[in-house]
């Protein structure tokens, strides 16, 4: 016998064993509790980032306005001037 069929033969028994395991009273309002704090968590883990998302946008395009880093920066050195 494989281990896979030692498996398969073993979740077979425990499902056709009668239930005995008691569901505790409080489970479910644990449960819904448990699962409307874990959606504000994550309702407000979201609006952070996005408001975090805004606030980098609107820096990047404050500092691109200011130092308008798609011109050529004047050149340093003047070119000979010749001719005179």
């Amino acid at each position: 016998m494989s281990g896979y069929d030692r498996k398969e033969d073993e979740v077979r028994r425990m499902l056709d064993a009668p239930a005995r395991v008691q569901v505790p009273p409080d489970l479910l309002p644990r449960a819904i509790t448990r699962g409307t704090r874990a959606l504000h968590r994550a309702r407000a883990l979201r609006r952070v980032l996005w408001v975090l998302l805004t606030a980098a946008a609107v820096a990047f395009a404050v500092w691109a306005s200011v130092a308008e880093p798609w011109r050529v920066p004047p050149a340093e050195v003047t070119p000979p001037f010749e001719g005179w």
